[in-house]
């Protein structure tokens, strides 16, 4: 790639960067922002819900709003509406005007980053270009969560208000340079003469309610029938939206791309994955803070070093992908994140650094080799006119995926205190470290159903390969037309 073509890559994994950041920073200063406003304990937890609701409840919409609307206008807009609300979460004096802030940046989060990703797979040629720009993009995202959490502690130190301000640097640097940098052909072939909004308005409803069914989930039996409620309600929007879809002359969602098997797979074990890897740094940030005593700085500084990815997705990654192919490579991924999970779950109450050092580290390979490939398995194949909705319907499926983990931990940990006391604290920690395990298991047998697809696509391949060069061979005459075509 050349310099410009660099220069448009970092510019657009800057965007994934912000979100990682921003919600790493926001994580670490919830504790300070709760005590310095007098928040309730439902109300501080709402801070951090309006986000993952504002996000999830809107990619599928944002996504498709890049290749209706276009790439660049999308990124560009939503961008400016993630600074401005970041700024002003940064002045709120209110638990509301926190959650109103942090709500509509989700919302700006949801239309921004598909816009990046779609600009990333119709910028770059399909193969080992495109591979190399979306493992960089991933690995990004992933160093960013993890500078996040140190750079949070640092900054909820001087002040909670510059953990919002921060991005608001950040975002209008991005800002100057994208205006400059991303070009302005990327609009959309042909303005529709009608919008779907029937199959916009009950697609956003029913992935609203969806994440807060997801979101609710933490609360186990609490209030479970407002839980179930919402659920149902998701389920029958849900079924309201693919009947819109299908009578629609010019749907929002072509429901065939959900029927593109490479796709839904990637995208189910992208869900797993993330929700596994959030879930589990979640128990384990719980297990330092609130067991062990550590600082929120500790904890960050314990934690960076799963932030290898950023060194090794750009790196080593494309390597691996080349040479055995993503399918593999993501099964490898999902296998260090079985291991990693598996040595953590018999934790202590004296465990040294020393001790959870392993499976920390290989929680970070494991993303490394898993993430990034996922990233090209969704979006590979996908038509250049439908590439925001690939990265749409990934990006929705890692945020369900990261709350759905974090929920369902919150989840079991909560059933399975039960007594009191460090012991007891304990063993509800090693019951709530069984559910990011579970999930890279399954998420595991899906990825060895693409290993035994991509192996069957290429005998099918060699097979064709075989028989057409038989043909060609039996017929000269046929060969020879062959040959004068092409003249």
């Amino acid at each position: 790639m050349g310099t410009r073509a660099w220069a448009l890559l970092l510019v657009l994994c800057g965007t994934i960067f912000l979100e990682g950041i921003d919600v790493a920073m926001m994580a670490v200063a919830i504790p300070a922002v709760r005590a310095d406003l007098g928040l309730a304990t439902g109300t501080a937890a709402w801070v951090m819900s309006a986000y993952v609701l504002g996000y999830a409840g809107f990619t599928l919409l944002g996504g498709r709003a890049a290749d209706l609307l276009g790439r660049r206008r999308m990124f560009l807009l939503w961008l400016t509406v993630f600074l401005a609300f970041s700024g002003l979460g940064g002045f709120a004096t209110d638990g509301w005007m926190l959650i109103v802030a942090r709500f509509v940046t989700g919302v700006a989060a949801a239309f921004m980053t598909p816009a990046a990703l779609s600009l990333i797979t119709t910028s770059y040629e399909e193969g080992p270009q495109r591979n190399k720009a979306l493992l960089v993009f991933a690995g990004t995202g992933a160093a960013g969560f993890s500078l996040g959490l140190v750079i949070g502690g640092l900054l909820t130190g001087i002040g909670w208000r510059w953990v919002f301000f921060a991005p608001v640097l950040l975002a209008a640097a991005l800002l100057v340079v994208a205006a400059r940098l991303i070009p302005r052909q990327d609009a959309p072939p042909r303005l529709r003469r009608t919008f779907d909004l029937p199959g916009a308005v009950t697609v956003a409803g029913a992935m609203l309610l969806a994440a807060y069914t997801v979101v609710r989930l933490e609360h186990g039996l609490h209030h479970w029938p407002l839980t179930l409620a919402s659920g149902l309600a998701a389920v029958l929007l849900a079924g309201a939206f693919v009947a819109v879809e299908r009578r629609c002359p010019d749907p929002l969602v072509r429901l065939g791309i959900l029927r593109w098997g490479p796709a839904v797979r990637a995208d189910l074990g992208a869900l797993l994955f993330l929700g596994a890897f959030f879930g589990f740094q979640f128990v384990v940030t719980l297990y330092l803070q609130e067991l062990r005593g550590w600082s929120s700085l500790q904890t960050a500084v314990a934690l960076i070093v799963t932030g290898i990815d950023a060194v090794l997705a750009p790196t080593l990654t494309p390597r691996l992908v080349t040479r055995f192919g993503h399918a593999r490579v993501i099964t490898g991924g999902f296998l260090l994140a079985v291991a990693s999970y598996a040595l953590f779950l018999p934790v202590g109450m004296e465990w040294s650094y020393a001790m959870m050092f392993p499976a920390l580290l290989l929680s970070g390979l494991a993303f490394a080799l898993a993430f990034g490939p996922l990233t090209i398995a969704a979006t590979d194949g996908v038509a250049e006119s439908e590439q925001g909705l690939a990265g749409g319907l990934l990006t929705t499926a890692t945020q369900f995926g990261s709350a759905i983990g974090i929920s369902a931990v919150t989840a079991v940990y909560g059933l399975a205190s039960t007594g009191s006391g460090p012991e007891a604290t304990l063993s509800a920690f090693r019951a709530a470290l069984t559910v990011p395990l579970a999930l890279v298991v399954l998420g595991t047998l899906i990825s060895l159903v693409s290993v035994r697809e991509a192996r069957r696509a290429v005998r099918n391949a060699s097979q064709v390969s075989s028989v057409n060069a038989s043909h060609t061979k039996a017929n000269p005459a046929q060969r020879s037309g062959g040959i004068s075509s092409w003249k």
